[in-house]
C-alpha cells in the first residue's frame, strides 16, 4: 500500500464525523428548533411568493391614509393609503435578502480568519486575532452609521456593510475549535503522511467544524435583520427598498401611534422580532448540541441529593 493511500484510509477511519447528521437530530430533539424552521420558512415562502399574490401594488394607493383594518384589508391601510399587508410581504422579501446575504458574507470572513488563525497558529494567528480584536472593540451599530453615511444607501452597501462587521464573533468561536482539532491523531497522522495543510483542513477540519459554521450563519441572520431595521429606522437604509424598518420609520414619522394606528407601526414590529426569535431558537438549539459545556453548565438543584452517612461510615 502506497504512502497515498494510508493518507487516505487511516485518517478517515479514525476521523469518521460524530457531528454527522445533527442538524437532523437537533431538530427531532427540541421542539424549539422546529418552531423557529417552521417560523423561517413561512417567512421566506412569504417573501418568495406573498408579492406574486397580492392583489394590490406597493405603490398603489387605495383609500385614505390610516384606514383601521377591514376585511378587505386585514391589516388596514399605512400613512400613504397603501395595504399594509402588501407592504409587509414586499418589507420580508427586502429584510430576508439583507440578513441572508450578511449571514454569508459575515460567514466567510469569520470562517477565513478563524480556520486560518486556529490552524496555522504563531504570527498569522497573532496578526488576525488583534484585528479581530479591533473590530470587537468598535460599537457595530455606530460604525455602520458611520460607513453608511459614507457609503451610501444603497441596498448592496449596507449588506457589504452588516456583513463586514459581523464576523468576529465567528472568527473566534472557530479558532477555538480549530485549535482543538489540529491537536487530533487524525490530523497529525495526516499530515505526517504527507497530506497538505489545504488537503487537511478541506477533508479533516472543515467537516467538524461545519455544523459550528451553520449555528453561527442562523444567529447572524436574525443580527442583520435587526441592523437593518435599526439602520433603516434611522434614515439611513435604501430609501427605495421597503422592508420592515421603513415601515417602521414611516409610520413613527407619520405619528401613528399618536394617531391611534397601530396597525402601521405594530404588525412590521412584529414581523421582525418574529424572525430574529425563530433564527435564535434555531441557532442556540445547534449551539447547544455541537457544545456540551453548556449542557453542563446548567446545574439543576433536583438533580442532588443528600445521602445520609451509614452508622459504619467515618
Amino acid at each position: 500500500m502506497s504512502v497515498a493511500d494510508m493518507e487516505t484510509k487511516l485518517p478517515a477511519a479514525e476521523a469518521t464525523p460524530a457531528r454527522r447528521g445533527t442538524v437532523r437530530s437537533v431538530l427531532r430533539e427540541r421542539p424549539s428548533a422546529i418552531v423557529g424552521l417552521a417560523v423561517v420558512v413561512f417567512f421566506i415562502l412569504v417573501a418568495i411568493f406573498g408579492p406574486m399574490l397580492s392583489p394590490y401594488g406597493v405603490h398603489e394607493k387605495i383609500g385614505t391614509p390610516f384606514t383601521p383594518p377591514s376585511l378587505s384589508h386585514p391589516l388596514g391601510l399605512d400613512d400613504a393609503g397603501i395595504d399594509m399587508v402588501t407592504l409587509l410581504m414586499q418589507g420580508a422579501r427586502v429584510s430576508l435578502v439583507v440578513g441572508f446575504a450578511a449571514s454569508l458574507i459575515a460567514i466567510l470572513i469569520g470562517a477565513l480568519v478563524g480556520v486560518t488563525a486556529g490552524y496555522f497558529g504563531g504570527k498569522s494567528d497573532v496578526a488576525l486575532m488583534r484585528v479581530t480584536d479591533y473590530f470587537l472593540v468598535v460599537p457595530d451599530l455606530v460604525l455602520m452609521i458611520v460607513i453608511a453615511s459614507i457609503w451610501g444607501q444603497k441596498l448592496i452597501y449596507i449588506i457589504i456593510v452588516i456583513g463586514a462587521l459581523l464576523w468576529t464573533g465567528t472568527a473566534r468561536v472557530l479558532r477555538a475549535q480549530v485549535k482543538s482539532i489540529r491537536e487530533r491523531v487524525y490530523v497529525r497522522r495526516s499530515l505526517a503522511l504527507g497530506g497538505s495543510n489545504g488537503h487537511t483542513i478541506v477533508q479533516h477540519v472543515l467537516p467538524q467544524v461545519s455544523p459550528l459554521i451553520v449555528a453561527n450563519a442562523v444567529l447572524l441572520i436574525a443580527v442583520a435583520i435587526f441592523d437593518e431595521t435599526a439602520l433603516a429606522y434611522l434614515g439611513l437604509g435604501d430609501p427605495t427598498a421597503i422592508s420592515w424598518g421603513k415601515l417602521i420609520k414611516n409610520a413613527s414619522e407619520a405619528a401613528a401611534v399618536s394617531a391611534g394606528a397601530w396597525w402601521a407601526i405594530v404588525p412590521p414590529g412584529l414581523c421582525v422580532a418574529t424572525v430574529i426569535l425563530a433564527c435564535t431558537l434555531i441557532g442556540q438549539a445547534l449551539e447547544d448540541a455541537l457544545n456540551p459545556r453548556l449542557k453542563a453548565s446548567y446545574l439543576a438543584a433536583r438533580g442532588f441529593r443528600i445521602r445520609r452517612l451509614r452508622e459504619d461510615e467515618p
